[in-house]
C-alpha cells in the first residue's frame, strides 16, 4: 500500500502563440528583479508574441515546459549571427518561473533543446550569461558547454556594470555540407 503519492505531470512541447502571456510573465520577472537580462522595460504580451513568431519563422526550436497545465519555463534557440556562414550556429536561452528553479526543469528544457538542435543538423550552440550567475553557469556546464569568452563591464543595470561570459558547445554528428556557398 502506498500513501501520499503525488503524480507530477510535466510536459515539454513546442511553443504556441497562446503561451505569450505566460512567457512574458516569466521573462518580465527577470527584467524587473535581476541582472540576467539587460532589458529594463517589461514586455507586453503582444511584444512577446512577436518574439515567439520571429523564432518560429526561423524554424528553430522554441519549447515550453508545463506542469499540470501551467507554463513554468521555456527554452529556445535563435540565430547566432545574420551572415550565411553562421547558419549552423545558434544561441540558446532558458528561463524558468522564479519558483521553479532547482527542480530540474532547466535541465529538461536544455536536454530537449540540444537534442532538437542536433537532430536538425546544427553545429555550434552559444549561450551568453550575465555574470555572476552560478545557476546558469552550472546548467550550461552540466551539458558540456565550456566558457570561451568573458567580456568585462559590457552592460549596465540597477546602477552597476555587469560582465557577460559566453559558453559554447559543438554538437555531435554534424552532417551539413560545409562546402563553398555564396555569402
Amino acid at each position: 500500500m502506498v500513501d501520499n503519492v503525488v503524480v507530477t505531470q510535466i510536459r515539454l512541447r513546442p511553443v504556441a502563440e497562446s503561451d505569450a502571456a505566460a512567457i512574458a510573465l516569466i521573462y518580465n520577472h527577470y527584467i524587473e528583479h535581476s541582472t540576467v537580462t539587460f532589458e529594463q522595460s517589461c514586455l507586453t504580451d503582444n511584444e512577446m508574441l512577436q518574439r515567439i513568431q520571429a523564432i518560429r519563422s526561423s524554424e528553430l526550436p522554441f519549447l515550453v515546459l508545463e506542469h499540470q497545465g501551467l507554463v513554468l519555463g521555456y527554452a529556445y534557440a535563435s540565430p547566432w549571427r545574420a551572415r550565411i556562414g553562421y547558419r549552423y550556429s545558434v544561441e540558446s536561452s532558458v528561463y524558468l518561473s522564479p519558483d521553479s528553479a532547482g527542480l530540474g526543469y532547466g535541465s529538461l528544457l536544455m536536454q530537449q533543446l540540444l537534442l532538437q538542435l542536433t537532430q536538425a543538423g546544427y553545429h555550434a550552440v552559444m549561450a551568453g550569461i550575465a555574470l555572476p550567475n552560478d545557476a546558469s553557469v552550472a546548467l550550461h556546464e552540466k551539458f558540456g558547454m565550456t566558457k570561451v569568452a568573458h567580456f568585462y563591464q559590457v552592460g549596465t543595470k540597477f546602477g552597476q556594470w555587469l560582465d557577460v561570459g559566453y559558453w559554447q558547445l559543438l554538437l555531435p554528428n554534424h552532417k551539413q555540407d560545409v562546402g563553398q556557398h555564396a555569402e
